[in-house]
């Protein structure tokens, strides 16, 4: 009795050392850049003098679709290129690229005019550009703009004086006819004309740096960036002041209109935060992110203690049903008078796991289909567990733009090998012939449809014209490292599972299947199943809103730490629930325990679908038809990878589980 406890222990102990190591590690993975002022002589190393803003695509939480910061008509870079990206980058749409706002060095402007966009009513592409950026006003599309890699913050106040920063500002608002502001106009009370967009064309930057070895003269390093948008209406005479009236557009386009964009910036020292510790005030005061502390801990202490009861109690019932069971020789009873059958009757009766002995290994209907799906579920199962690893000690922080979609990817493709392995060996165990088929299946069905879902969704990208559409170079790189490296990985890892010998079950499989008895309402199949996925849902789902957050709400996520232990405790839940109700059904002679092992913990992932679609009407402000379609279209791709990984947890858990009982039982 003593021992689980200080198991469970022990492990609770060693998880809250990973959250407390995950969350103070930090490898950014990139160099820093020491920046000095122009006026420097030549003995202060190598240094830049000039600051590049970068902007990036710009998003928005009323839409899914990410468009170009070029296609709204802003200020562009004449010498404009664009910083090669890594894989991560161009399947998540960013499009970072250089722009105009370019600032010397702890130099401070006033009011430096960037440029004028001018719109004239006879122009039929002025009107189209036009409406184009009214359109993004009223969707409330946020700029993200980068210096030295960070990005550059907007930050206000809130309710009870508390301070947030988003990574992005809006282009501008609309107050509509009812008078009644989007909420970005909230931030100026002139922005009260009816029918009326405001555009903010002017931002006040401030860039704190810190000094570096002062004197060495090695200049200094940038360790924050904020900023003020502002609409203002420039006079375009004499030296502008961009004090005065909001710049305001019109909803009809009536008369030739003049946009001047510009900006003041201001160079601040800050020695108190260091480079490497630059990204905190980011990521701890974006908003939704102040994670209920108490809360997420009295979670994931919950489960490990339903865990940790689960597996007491299936132990101490097995050890003594077992222990009852082999104490008894079965050929004795013939000596025992008949009043003392009552107990072996009532044994029977109340562990019916052990009448099933000879149909337990009795091969399920689809074994192609289940060892495909087992196969598919091993590689994303070790996929997840690298990444998130790598994540929790720093490698993948969000400094490291892309790096975690781009070694997921890199991960799945070389994972092929024990995708092909464990397949094959399951099939052959399953005494499955038709090899060819099974490596096939397993190479290209779950990848197979995953791409299909999301080819079309990427069709629909580039019919909208997004940013977020995949070129078609970037395709044929992905169809590459499918076809040219994933599947012969696959097929070799399939060629030594078929050399091996199948999994030798414990026990002999009847050639007569035994009848199986009448079920009660809770130990049918469906029941089960919905039940079975009811607590791992219970554990993942208050980091699932962060994660839909991330992902739709387009917020940093950086808590790999809690992230990854909340892994170890979803494998343990759904281990632990798959084995609790499969031992159920056995004991109620239902012997068909493949599928539903695979089933009761893959259900997880229809709750996932249902938290999805909550999620979608209660928190997001998406509208339109091409932003709906993308959304649950992307949403039925995690779900399927979600269904297999849960699923794979589930059946090698019962698995184990059921050869490890079957072979300490003592069978003539």
């Amino acid at each position: 009795m003593q021992s689980p406890n200080k198991r469970f222990i022990f492990i609770f102990m060693l998880s809250l050392l990973a959250i407390n190591s995950c969350s103070g590690f930090y490898l950014p993975g990139l160099a820093p850049v020491n920046f000095c002022e122009k006026s420097s002589e030549g003995d202060v190393g190598e240094c830049e003098k000039e600051i590049q803003l970068f902007v990036n695509r710009l998003d928005s939480v009323e839409s899914v679709l990410p468009y170009e910061y070029d296609a709204f008509d802003f200020c562009k870079d004449s010498n404009e290129k664009r910083p090669s990206e890594n894989l991560g980058q161009v399947l998540f749409g960013e499009r970072i690229e250089t722009s105009p706002y370019k600032f010397d060095f702890n130099v401070d402007k006033t009011c430096t005019q960037v440029c004028t966009q001018t719109y004239k009513t006879s122009g039929k592409e002025d009107k189209l550009k036009l409406a184009f950026l009214k359109r993004g006003m009223e969707l409330n599309y946020q700029h993200h703009w980068i210096v030295d890699n960070m990005p550059v913050t907007w930050c206000y106040n809130i309710e009870d004086n508390q301070k947030v920063c988003s990574p992005g500002f809006p282009i501008g608002c609309l107050v509509n006819q009812e008078g009644k502001p989007k909420d970005a106009c909230v931030i100026n009370a002139e922005f009260n004309k009816k029918n009326t967009y405001y555009i903010f064309n002017h931002v006040d930057i401030t860039i704190s740096y810190h000094r570096v070895e002062e004197s060495a003269g090695i200049g200094a390093r940038l360790v924050g960036a904020t900023l003020e948008p502002r609409s203002v209406k420039h006079s375009g005479k004499g030296v502008p002041t961009c004090e005065g009236a909001p710049m305001d557009i019109p909803a009809e386009f009536s008369s030739d209109l003049e946009v001047t964009y510009s900006y003041s910036v201001k160079f601040k020292r800050n020695d108190e935060i260091r480079w490497a510790s630059r990204w905190d005030y980011i990521l701890v005061s974006m908003p939704h992110t102040n994670i209920q502390w108490f809360s997420i801990m009295n979670s994931l202490v919950i489960v490990l203690f339903l865990s940790g009861m689960v597996a007491m109690i299936m132990l101490r019932t097995l050890h003594k049903d077992i222990a009852k069971y082999n104490q008894i020789d079965q050929a004795d009873w013939v000596k025992i008078p008949p009043a003392a059958n009552s107990t072996y009757e009532d044994l029977n009766e109340e562990s019916g796991w052990k009448q099933v002995h000879g149909d337990v290994f009795r091969p399920p209907r689809l074994g192609m289909l289940l060892s495909v799906f087992l196969g598919q579920g091993t590689q994303i199962l070790i996929m997840t567990f690298i990444t998130l690893f790598l994540a929790c000690l720093g490698f993948l922080s969000p400094a490291n733009r892309g790096a975690l979609m781009t070694c997921a990817v890199v991960l799945w493709v070389l994972l092929g090998t024990p995708a092909g392995y464990v397949s094959a060996r399951l099939y052959k165990t399953f005494g499955g012939e038709n090899w060819k088929t099974n490596v096939l299946l397993t190479a290209f069905l779950c990848p197979g449809i995953v791409f299909v879902d999301f080819f079309l969704m990427n069709l629909i990208l580039w019919v909208e014209g997004s940013s977020a559409a995949i070129p078609f170079g970037t395709l044929v790189a992905i169809l590459a490292l499918w076809f040219g490296i994933s599947v012969p990985l696959t097929f070799a890892g399939a060629y030594f599972g078929f050399k091996k010998q199948g999994i030798e079950p414990p026990v002999r499989t009847n050639q007569i299947p035994r009848q199986i008895p009448q079920q009660s309402f809770f130990t049918k199949p469906v029941p089960g199943i919905v039940m079975g996925g009811i607590l791992p849902f219970g554990c993942i789902f208050i980091q699932l809103f962060f994660i839909l957050n991330s992902i739709w709400s387009h917020q940093m996520y950086y808590m790999f730490g809690f992230l990854f232990l909340v892994f170890i405790i979803l494998l343990i839940t759904c281990s632990e629930a798959t084995i609790l109700l499969c031992y159920f059904h056995l004991c109620s002679e239902d012997y068909h325990w493949w599928w539903r092992s695979f089933l009761t913990s893959g259900f997880t992932a229809i709750y996932l679908f249902i938290y999805a679609v909550h999620y979608f009407f209660s928190k997001l402000q998406i509208i339109g038809l091409a932003s709906t379609i993308l959304y649950f279209g992307y949403t039925m791709i995690m779900v399927l990878i979600f269904f297999i990984f849960t699923g794979t947890i589930g059946f090698f858990a019962c698995f184990w589980f059921v050869n490890k009982i079957y072979s300490v039982l003592k069978v003539d």
